[in-house]
């Protein structure tokens, strides 16, 4: 009599494990080699650009003994200094009014004395050689309750800098990959991938005056971007 065992399904299972787990000691280490046979290197492109876009940020700041009056007074000082900026050139859609606050003042017994206002105001100005003066009359408008926290410069559009940046970066990593390729002697193959950081800023590289016919000088200097990006080329053989 024949007779025919079936193996548990337990010990199939088990043996196919096996199998599965040793199989790689068996695979070709040149194929595993030729997986990672690549160079990846990083490159970095830097250019500056001049700004072409000041945004200054404006305030007013008024103290009365009633709320009404505060308020009364803030808003006549910032609507003065909006009217001067849009006698100066700059369009409404350049000018939004921000951080309206109402706080109050009180004594050492912590008894309220007055109250303040807080209003800000943010304008663009593109026609920098008159920033200065721009800067001025509005500030001599506002009078005593004019505030000027700050000013910023940028490039409104700085498209043609970032794709100029990003040639650089690329230029750069492929000296790079060539250098150690040709070290190794190897030459370099295909690019297998391409990642970019997100661009930066570092900051002005130095002064760049402008004539400003004002109480403020206007030096927006010069307006830096860099790119960094990660390439990998495969290697071939150098023929």
């Amino acid at each position: 009599m024949t007779r025919t065992r079936f193996a548990p399904p337990a010990l199939f299972v088990l043996a196919t494990l096996v199998m599965l787990l040793l199989w790689p000691l068996g695979a070709d280490p040149a194929s595993a080699a030729a997986a990672r046979d690549s160079i990846l290197v990083t490159g970095k492109g830097q250019v500056s650009g001049k700004p072409d876009l000041l945004t200054a940020d404006f305030a007013v700041e008024t103290e009365a003994s009633t709320v009404a009056e505060a308020l009364d007074r803030a808003g006549a000082a910032a609507t003065r200094m909006r009217d001067a900026l849009v006698h100066a050139g700059i369009a409404e859609a350049d000018l939004q009014t921000s951080n309206l606050g109402v706080g109050s003042t009180m004594n050492d017994e912590r008894e309220i004395t007055g109250y303040t206002v807080n209003q800000g105001l943010t304008a663009k100005i593109r026609n920098l050689p008159r920033a200065g003066a721009i800067l001025s009359a509005t500030v001599a408008a506002g009078g005593d309750a004019a505030r000027l926290n700050g000013v910023s410069f940028a490039i409104e559009d700085d498209g043609a800098l970032l794709r100029e940046a990003r040639r650089k970066a690329f230029a750069d990593a492929r000296e790079k990959a060539e250098l150690y390729a040709r070290e190794a002697g190897r030459s370099l193959g295909r690019v297998v991938s391409i990642s970019e950081a997100a661009p930066s800023h570092p900051g002005p590289s130095g002064p760049d005056s402008m004539a400003a016919d004002a109480r403020f000088p206007i030096e927006p200097g010069r307006h830096q971007l860099a790119v960094t990006i990660t390439v990998e080329w495969a290697l071939a053989r150098s023929r």
